[in-house]
């Protein structure tokens, strides 16, 4: 064999002799083995995601769930795709971090795999430790949504705690630090409270997060002294998230902490009905309404002084017409405030229903929706596959162990995509021309007057 070619032959044991980390994949993989250049760490980090492309890419893993099983292979497939893309979450690239710590976040989004998550939970927290400390916005985001979703597979336990011990004063640092990126900020606050609510056992770290998250979203509020109105910054998408996770948190405090805090916050928080961002408006109201459910639970006879003028204020907001604001922001906002001022002036709550599977969850408190809400942003669409499978989601929302169902009755629940379009297409159209319909009637009656 001439000496060329024998010199550029792989090795039959794996990586060829020497060279790069690039060069032992190709090896590795079969592919051909090229004459390697010098090159950055950047271009390393592109050449093995160049042969990893299967592992670095989060479209891989779709959020139509368990179906990714069906389409693309077997668990030992997705198990191998994820143990390549954990391996990627410590590469040079921050690119191919962030491509890996999303890939990761969207496979355990769709799919319960505790075993799997639970055998390589150090490897994973370690992970996403690094990137919050070294990484940049997009990264650090990444890691925390992955964090928050690690904590939702693996449910209470010393395990979570363990993570929390290890994560909390990362994200407590990121939170306060003024110098960071706001979404970043953002995203470890809400990651902040889930894992908090999840896996914290000590109420002393309750209370220490509780106090974290108040120092953030009480910026927002209007001082004494001041009778503007409360303009949004950029710090208030941070002041939001804040907020809500502040809120999420209260839910599981002791009755004493609870009315603490009411006495410390229920004169000061509809000061934020007033802010000219809609969603901090909408996020101050249905806190309002969680702060209220939880006072009366408390005592049934709860009196709030300032009834009046609150109440005057959330009518404003549930028929709120001025011009200004955008027409979808109206819209969103009345919604929400209707049932808001339903809650604080008759103890109302509008039931929704969430179907999953063959089971259904009725969603009948502002506790309970406040908590729906909060996983489904950190779950996505693999929300209502989580509530089939996931014990620690089934044990928050009280539906009992999950509902064993064999492969041919999943399979005839399944309803192919095609017919979806054209279920949706049918139900689109006969929408549209009952509008139309109503439209006309309109238009008639305006003439005949």
């Amino acid at each position: 064999m001439p000496k060329n070619k024998k010199r550029n032959a792989p090795h039959r044991g794996g990586g060829g002799g020497g060279g790069s980390g690039a060069a032992t994949s190709a090896a590795t993989t079969g592919g051909p083995h090229r004459t390697v250049q010098p090159f950055s760490d950047e271009d390393a980090s592109i050449e093995t995601m160049s042969h990893c492309s299967g592992y670095s890419d989060p479209s891989s893993f779709a959020e139509d769930g368990p179906e990714v099983l069906d389409e693309e292979g077997t668990q030992e497939d997705l198990e191998y795709k994820l143990k390549g893309l954990i391996d990627l979450t410590l590469d040079k690239s921050a690119k191919t971090r962030q491509a890996a710590l999303e890939g990761v976040k969207n496979a355990l989004s769709s799919k319960v795999l505790y075993e799997f998550v639970l055998e390589r939970r150090m490897t994973l927290t370690d992970s996403i430790e690094r990137c919050l400390k070294k990484g940049k916005s997009d990264e650090q985001r990444a890691a925390a949504a992955l964090a928050s979703v690690l904590c939702i597979q693996l449910g209470p336990g010393l395990e979570s705690e363990e993570i929390l011990k290890t994560l909390g004063p990362i994200l407590k640092k990121i939170i306060c630090d003024g110098t960071a990126s706001i979404q970043a900020r953002q995203t470890c606050a809400t990651c902040f409270g889930v894992c908090c609510f999840i896996a914290t056992d000590d109420i002393t770290e309750l209370y220490s997060t509780l106090e974290c998250l108040e120092s953030i979203f009480t910026k927002s509020y209007l001082k004494e002294k001041d009778t503007n109105v409360p303009c949004s910054t950029p710090n208030t998408v941070l002041h939001i998230s804040s907020l809500l996770a502040w809120t999420l948190l209260l839910t599981i405090c002791p009755i004493s902490e609870v009315k603490k805090k009411l006495e410390l916050h229920f004169h000061k928080l509809p000061s934020l009905l007033s802010c000219d961002d809609v969603n901090m408006r909408i996020a101050a109201g249905e806190s309002l309404a969680l702060l209220f459910e939880l006072a009366r639970g408390m005592e049934s006879d709860f009196f709030y002084e300032d009834m009046d003028s609150l109440t005057q204020m959330l009518r404003a907001l549930a028929t709120d017409g001025n011009k200004h604001r955008a027409k979808v922001d109206k819209r969103k906002q009345r919604s929400v405030f209707r049932d808001v001022l339903r809650a604080v002036e008759e103890r109302d709550f509008p039931t929704e229903t969430v179907k999953f599977g063959p089971e259904r969850m009725y969603i009948d408190s502002w506790v309970k929706k406040h908590t729906y809400d909060t996983f489904k942003e950190a779950l996505g669409s693999g929300m209502q596959y989580h509530l089939q499978t996931n014990e620690f989601l089934r044990n928050v929302f009280e539906l009992g162990p999950p509902v064993m169902l064999d492969a041919a009755t999943l399979k005839t629940m399944k309803i192919p995509r095609f017919e979806r379009h054209l279920y949706n297409s049918a139900a689109f159209k006969a929408r549209t021309k009952a509008r139309s319909k109503c439209r006309d009637k309109r238009a008639d009656v305006g003439e005949f007057f």
